[in-house]
């Protein structure tokens, strides 16, 4: 299975002034995977240490010299490690605190090895106060499920996505290969981007046993609340997880969650999801420059679930819904909002953690909301999801007026259209968001 990180991997790998590196995404989104995958491709050796499955390696860093760790699991393994030639890739590290605080020594002693980790509860130890993780001495790389273009890239369609990333406005989208597209996205908004749930589908086709990968993937992160909750948590992070595929795309408010249960302990619960990775916060902004983050209302967001096959699987919707209706109308446009952002969070640069932000302008007398914001340089796109060909666009050209935006993005299952300084993009396309904005916005 190909992931476009495995790019950015092998950049890394041929640098010569390169820092170790942290792979860091939910778990079972392909992390191990693909650093395997990069191991057996460039490397004469790869030595993998899971510190879940042997907490025992953990000894091994009680000295954060590098040279020692590395004698001591080359004593422990029986494996060689040679700089250049092999890869040490220290998995679930957040099993092993000191192993993060050694990753800074690798850098500065021993910088010629190449040393990646990865780990799907990373984000609990780094926030722990009495943590103190090397700063300027690791760089992150962020992953998270497969993406259209990766979808179709792995299902054999590669002529269908280089048709996409080279089609203009003006050519435009034959009426064929557009309904072709629709039901290609149609069926990975069943099937999702988790890469078992990919893979299950591509090896068997079979729609039922990719259910079943899913339903298995909810119950393995259900397993995993025990591992960084306490028993009295627990069953607020069960609530909320069951609750979440029903919020996607509201304005978030905890009384909606449970009206019994304070909205402290429900706080609590939602930020540890959030570092597991099973659900992003989308904030509002102001959006009265970049960065956007800067004019973020803490407390006013929405929810998206970690990928559209699990929110449908853990909302036990009726699959033929997908199938036959306009995916749009579903649950009142909130599927396609959740589908919409999941795409967009995949845009961005691996190096930065992915972050979504919409806007909201409350006011009596007029009121707008955009569903998200793109940014391209100083330039803030407005973007809204918007069913049928007639859908209005009151807020949209609201946001364009007030903050000068030189083009606004209508993202439904209408064909591609330039309107003006309007920009009709199909459900299918948006993987090719940067190159239009970059085309038409300057």
């Amino acid at each position: 299975m190909f992931r476009k990180i495995e790019t950015e991997l092998k950049d890394w790998h041929r640098k010569k002034c390169r820092l170790p590196l942290i792979l860091r995404g939910a778990r079972q989104v392909g992390k191990s995977y693909v650093v395997q995958k990069i191991g057996n491709e460039l490397f004469e050796n790869t030595l993998i240490i899971d510190f879940e499955l042997q907490p025992s390696f953990c000894q091994c860093f009680e000295s954060l010299d590098p040279q020692k760790i590395v004698n001591r699991l080359e004593l422990m393994t029986g494996a060689s490690i040679n700089e250049g030639k092999t890869l040490l890739f220290l998995d679930e590290i957040q099993q092993c605190p000191r192993a993060i605080m050694a990753l800074r020594y690798f850098k500065e002693k021993m910088p010629a090895l190449h040393v990646i980790a990865a780990g799907s509860l990373l984000e609990f130890v780094m926030h722990e106060t009495d943590f103190s993780f090397p700063v300027g001495r690791v760089q992150f790389l962020y992953m998270g499920p497969l993406s259209f273009s990766e979808f179709l890239l792995n299902a054999g369609e590669k002529k269908v996505l280089d048709f996409l990333d080279n089609v203009t406005v003006e050519e435009g989208i034959p009426s064929e290969i557009h309904n072709k597209l629709l039901e290609l996205f149609r069926l990975y908004i069943v099937i999702g981007g988790m890469p078992a749930t990919v893979h299950t589908y591509l090896e068997t086709h079979s729609l039922s046993e990719s259910h079943k990968i899913q339903l298995s993937l909810l119950q393995t992160y259900q397993n995993d609340f025990g591992k960084y909750a306490s028993k009295t948590e627990y069953k607020y992070l069960q609530l909320l997880f069951e609750k979440a595929p029903s919020l996607v795309a509201t304005h978030f408010k905890y009384v909606n969650v449970s009206n019994e249960i304070r909205s402290r302990e429900l706080k609590v619960a939602l930020e540890q999801l959030s570092y597991a990775g099973l659900i992003n916060r989308v904030f509002a902004t102001s959006a009265s420059g970049v960065p956007l983050f800067a004019q973020i209302k803490e407390t006013r967001f929405k929810i998206l679930f970690l990928d559209i096959g699990l929110l449908h699987t853990s909302h036990k919707m009726n699959i033929s819904e997908l199938w036959e209706k306009d995916i749009l109308q579903i649950h009142s446009g909130r599927l396609a909002e959740q589908v919409v952002g999941q795409q967009l969070l995949t845009l961005g640069d691996f190096y930065e953690s992915p972050q979504l932000f919409f806007w909201k302008r409350e006011s009596k007398s007029s009121s707008a909301e955009v569903d998200y914001l793109f940014t391209s340089g100083s330039a803030i796109i407005p973007i809204e999801v918007k069913a049928g060909k007639t859908g209005r666009l009151r807020s949209l050209q609201t946001f364009m007026k007030e903050k000068q935006s030189p083009l606004g993005v209508k993202i439904s299952m209408s064909p591609l259209l330039l309107d003006h300084s309007i920009l009709s993009l199909p459900l299918y396309m948006i993987d090719q968001l940067p190159r239009f904005v970059s085309n038409l916005a300057f």
